[in-house]
Protein backbone atom coordinates (compact mmCIF):
# COMPACT_ATOMS: atom_id res chain seq x y z
CA UNK A 1 0.00 0.00 0.00
CA UNK A 2 1.29 3.95 -0.91
CA UNK A 3 1.15 6.26 1.28
CA UNK A 4 -1.43 7.95 -0.30
CA UNK A 5 -3.60 4.63 0.14
CA UNK A 6 -2.20 4.65 3.56
CA UNK A 7 -3.81 8.35 4.51
CA UNK A 8 -6.60 7.92 2.62
CA UNK A 9 -7.61 4.76 4.61
CA UNK A 10 -6.32 6.59 7.93
CA UNK A 11 -9.02 9.21 6.88
CA UNK A 12 -11.62 6.71 6.49
CA UNK A 13 -10.95 5.08 9.80
CA UNK A 14 -11.49 8.63 11.54
CA UNK A 15 -14.01 9.55 9.82
CA UNK A 16 -15.96 5.87 10.86
CA UNK A 17 -14.80 6.41 14.18
CA UNK A 18 -17.18 9.87 14.32
CA UNK A 19 -19.51 8.50 12.77
CA UNK A 20 -19.97 5.11 14.49
CA UNK A 21 -18.04 5.25 17.58
CA UNK A 22 -14.89 3.45 16.39
CA UNK A 23 -13.22 2.10 13.32
CA UNK A 24 -15.98 -0.44 11.76
CA UNK A 25 -13.05 -2.99 11.20
CA UNK A 26 -13.02 -3.03 15.28
CA UNK A 27 -16.59 -3.15 15.80
CA UNK A 28 -17.12 -5.91 13.21
CA UNK A 29 -14.48 -7.80 14.75
CA UNK A 30 -16.18 -7.69 18.18
CA UNK A 31 -19.81 -8.50 16.75
CA UNK A 32 -18.25 -11.46 15.02
CA UNK A 33 -16.53 -12.45 17.80
CA UNK A 34 -18.96 -11.46 20.68
CA UNK A 35 -22.15 -13.91 18.36
CA UNK A 36 -19.83 -16.68 16.74
CA UNK A 37 -19.84 -15.56 13.15
CA UNK A 38 -17.97 -14.96 10.22
CA UNK A 39 -17.39 -12.10 7.91
CA UNK A 40 -19.99 -13.94 5.18
CA UNK A 41 -22.44 -14.52 7.75
CA UNK A 42 -22.10 -10.94 9.19
CA UNK A 43 -22.89 -9.49 5.79
CA UNK A 44 -25.90 -12.02 5.22
CA UNK A 45 -27.04 -10.79 8.55
CA UNK A 46 -26.34 -7.03 7.84
CA UNK A 47 -27.92 -7.13 4.18
CA UNK A 48 -24.30 -6.17 2.87
CA UNK A 49 -22.16 -8.32 0.59
CA UNK A 50 -18.82 -9.47 1.75
CA UNK A 51 -17.07 -7.13 -0.61
CA UNK A 52 -18.51 -4.35 0.69
CA UNK A 53 -18.33 -5.77 4.47
CA UNK A 54 -14.37 -6.28 3.72
CA UNK A 55 -14.35 -2.71 2.26
CA UNK A 56 -15.65 -1.14 5.51
CA UNK A 57 -13.66 -3.27 7.85
CA UNK A 58 -10.50 -2.52 5.95
CA UNK A 59 -11.34 1.41 5.72
CA UNK A 60 -11.48 1.58 1.68
CA UNK A 61 -14.63 2.60 2.29
CA UNK A 62 -15.53 4.87 5.18
CA UNK A 63 -19.27 4.73 5.33
CA UNK A 64 -22.61 2.72 5.38
CA UNK A 65 -24.66 3.95 2.60
CA UNK A 66 -27.94 1.78 3.42
CA UNK A 67 -29.79 3.62 6.84
CA UNK A 68 -31.46 0.19 7.23
CA UNK A 69 -27.73 -1.46 7.40
CA UNK A 70 -26.45 1.17 10.30
CA UNK A 71 -29.57 0.36 12.42
CA UNK A 72 -28.78 -3.36 11.85
CA UNK A 73 -25.62 -2.59 13.33
CA UNK A 74 -26.70 -0.83 16.01
CA UNK A 75 -29.63 -3.78 16.64
CA UNK A 76 -26.68 -6.44 16.74
CA UNK A 77 -24.23 -4.06 19.40
CA UNK A 78 -26.99 -4.35 21.29
CA UNK A 79 -27.22 -8.05 20.76
CA UNK A 80 -23.33 -8.13 21.48
CA UNK A 81 -23.49 -6.70 24.46
CA UNK A 82 -26.54 -8.53 25.84
CA UNK A 83 -24.38 -12.32 24.83
CA UNK A 84 -21.44 -10.88 26.31
CA UNK A 85 -23.06 -9.87 29.01
CA UNK A 86 -24.79 -13.54 29.46
CA UNK A 87 -28.42 -12.09 29.47
CA UNK A 88 -29.19 -13.49 25.91
CA UNK A 89 -28.16 -17.23 24.89
CA UNK A 90 -26.45 -18.98 22.09
CA UNK A 91 -29.34 -19.82 20.79
CA UNK A 92 -31.67 -16.69 21.53
CA UNK A 93 -29.34 -14.47 20.00
CA UNK A 94 -29.10 -17.23 16.83
CA UNK A 95 -32.82 -16.75 16.50
CA UNK A 96 -32.59 -12.32 17.39
CA UNK A 97 -30.03 -12.28 14.46
CA UNK A 98 -32.86 -13.89 11.66
CA UNK A 99 -34.95 -11.14 12.67
CA UNK A 100 -32.28 -7.99 12.37
CA UNK A 101 -31.51 -9.86 9.21
CA UNK A 102 -35.21 -9.84 8.32
CA UNK A 103 -35.61 -6.42 9.72
CA UNK A 104 -35.74 -3.21 7.11
CA UNK A 105 -33.93 -1.51 9.91
CA UNK A 106 -35.75 -0.71 12.59
CA UNK A 107 -35.49 -1.51 16.17
CA UNK A 108 -36.12 -5.66 16.72
CA UNK A 109 -35.47 -5.72 20.24
CA UNK A 110 -38.44 -5.96 22.19
CA UNK A 111 -39.23 -2.84 24.48
CA UNK A 112 -38.31 -4.41 27.70
CA UNK A 113 -34.74 -4.66 27.13
CA UNK A 114 -34.54 -1.06 25.63
CA UNK A 115 -36.68 1.26 28.30
CA UNK A 116 -37.88 -0.37 31.90
CA UNK A 117 -41.77 -0.43 32.58
CA UNK A 118 -42.15 3.27 33.21
CA UNK A 119 -40.81 4.37 29.93
CA UNK A 120 -37.07 5.63 31.04
CA UNK A 121 -33.79 4.14 30.00
CA UNK A 122 -32.40 1.00 31.00
CA UNK A 123 -29.34 1.32 32.52
CA UNK A 124 -27.89 -0.92 29.80
CA UNK A 125 -29.06 1.56 27.48
CA UNK A 126 -27.65 4.76 29.35
CA UNK A 127 -24.29 2.97 29.96
CA UNK A 128 -24.25 2.10 26.00
CA UNK A 129 -24.73 6.01 24.97
CA UNK A 130 -22.07 6.83 27.65
CA UNK A 131 -19.44 4.62 25.88
CA UNK A 132 -20.91 5.14 22.45
CA UNK A 133 -19.44 9.00 23.28
CA UNK A 134 -16.51 8.61 25.00
CA UNK A 135 -15.54 6.62 21.74
CA UNK A 136 -16.52 8.64 19.34
CA UNK A 137 -14.26 11.42 20.94
CA UNK A 138 -11.01 8.47 21.25
CA UNK A 139 -10.10 5.42 20.60
CA UNK A 140 -9.66 2.63 23.46
CA UNK A 141 -5.85 2.94 23.45
CA UNK A 142 -6.32 7.08 23.69
CA UNK A 143 -8.64 6.77 26.96
CA UNK A 144 -6.34 4.10 28.87
CA UNK A 145 -3.69 6.54 28.32
CA UNK A 146 -5.20 9.55 29.47
CA UNK A 147 -7.01 7.50 32.55
CA UNK A 148 -3.11 6.41 33.48
CA UNK A 149 -2.15 10.10 33.42
CA UNK A 150 -4.85 10.63 35.58
CA UNK A 151 -4.76 8.17 37.79
CA UNK A 152 -2.75 9.67 40.47
CA UNK A 153 -4.63 12.79 40.86
CA UNK A 154 -7.58 11.60 39.99
CA UNK A 155 -8.49 8.23 40.24
CA UNK A 156 -12.04 7.76 39.89
CA UNK A 157 -12.20 9.71 37.05
CA UNK A 158 -9.60 7.26 35.51
CA UNK A 159 -11.67 3.77 36.81
CA UNK A 160 -14.56 6.03 34.67
CA UNK A 161 -12.29 6.69 31.89
CA UNK A 162 -11.31 2.46 31.77
CA UNK A 163 -14.26 1.22 32.78
CA UNK A 164 -16.49 3.29 30.05
CA UNK A 165 -14.24 4.00 27.68
CA UNK A 166 -12.03 0.59 26.75
CA UNK A 167 -14.02 -1.80 29.33
CA UNK A 168 -17.29 -4.24 28.38
CA UNK A 169 -20.65 -3.53 28.89
CA UNK A 170 -21.45 -5.73 32.03
CA UNK A 171 -18.36 -4.37 33.56
CA UNK A 172 -19.70 -0.38 33.04
CA UNK A 173 -23.51 -1.46 34.26
CA UNK A 174 -21.90 -3.37 36.68
CA UNK A 175 -19.86 0.51 37.63
CA UNK A 176 -22.90 2.30 37.17
CA UNK A 177 -24.79 0.37 39.38
CA UNK A 178 -22.46 0.19 42.45
CA UNK A 179 -22.63 4.10 42.14
CA UNK A 180 -25.79 5.28 42.50
CA UNK A 181 -27.28 6.24 45.42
Amino acid sequence: MDAAQQEATARARELQRSWYGEPLGALFRRLIDDLGLNQARLASVLGLSAPMLSQLMSGQRAKIGNPAVVQRVQALQELSSQVADGSVSAAEAAERMEEVKKSSGGSVLNSTQTTASSGAPTVRRVVREIQSLLRSVAGAGDIIDAAGTLSASHPELAEFLRVYGAGRTAEAVAHYEAHQS
